[in-house]
């Protein structure tokens, strides 16, 4: 029997961490002491790394979750993993995006900004920030 410690030193987690999985349902509620204690078998250590590493790719608990719950079913869980998957490559494309067209419009402030300044034009309060949002005026 391992103690929260223990078990969360040995799946590379932080002892809060392997709390908050029990709590949220991700692993099974562990064996108590009689002093409360909680003790886990050496069969909650896979269940935590696959938790870790799908963590590691951006899934959410509750998506971890719904991937464990199915297996548990003893259905495969890949048909969910692969949609996860692709919708969090999709979500990361649109971020990318926006990103993109982000940095389009403060390089054209930025160039516009020197082309003031080499003409001599003032602002009121920065040339930068007032061509490249237009006034609600």
């Amino acid at each position: 029997m391992l103690t929260v410690g223990r078990i969360a030193a040995q799946a590379g987690l932080s002892p809060k961490a392997v709390r908050l999985y029990e709590a949220n349902g991700l692993i099974d509620p562990p064996e108590r002491t009689p002093a409360g204690y909680r003790t886990y078998t050496d069969d909650a250590i896979p269940v935590l790394g696959f938790i870790r590493q799908a963590q590691a790719l951006g899934l959410s608990l509750k998506e971890i979750k719904d991937i464990l719950d199915l297996q548990r079913r003893g259905e495969q869980p890949c048909g969910l993993v692969t949609d996860l998957l692709d919708k969090h490559l999709a979500d990361i494309d649109r971020r990318i995006a926006d990103l993109q067209a982000l940095r389009t419009t403060l390089q054209r402030a930025r160039t516009q900004a020197d082309q003031a300044a080499d003409h001599g034009d003032t602002a009121v309060v920065c040339r930068i920030i007032e061509n490249v949002i237009p006034s609600a005026s």
